[in-house]
């Protein structure tokens, strides 16, 4: 199913997805820890700094400080990868994947209210 939106109204759903974040009192996550969150919960496992890096074309300790805020919200979990302990495997928390499902259920209620 495609949706159209004009700019405008794009704007104007992630104004109020934003908006309903902060009124929320939920996790203040910056674009870059969001897009990581996402990264890590829509994408299929397995995940790493490095590989997370890759992704977003950014260096590890750019990662390393947006997973360092995520964990202390138990949002994600680091561990290094037992088969290579070059690698510092990040995985997914229970609190994390309902953070991720009531974020898109706020988007879908905020697209809903749109005007078309």
């Amino acid at each position: 199913m495609s949706v159209v939106l004009r700019p405008s109204q794009a704007l104007r759903l992630w104004q109020q997805v934003c908006l309903f974040q902060v009124q929320a009192g939920l996790p203040d996550l910056s674009e870059r820890q969001l897009s990581i969150l996402l990264t890590v919960y829509l994408d299929p496992p397995p995940h790493t700094v490095r590989g997370l890096a890759e992704r977003l074309g950014v260096r590890k300790p750019v990662i390393t400080r947006a997973l360092d805020r995520m964990g202390a919200l138990d949002l994600v979990s680091r561990r290094r990868d037992t088969r290579d302990r070059r690698n510092v495997l990040v995985r997914r928390t229970v609190e994390g994947a309902l953070f991720v499902e009531r974020f898109g259920d706020v988007v879908v209620a905020r697209a809903q209210e749109l005007s078309l």
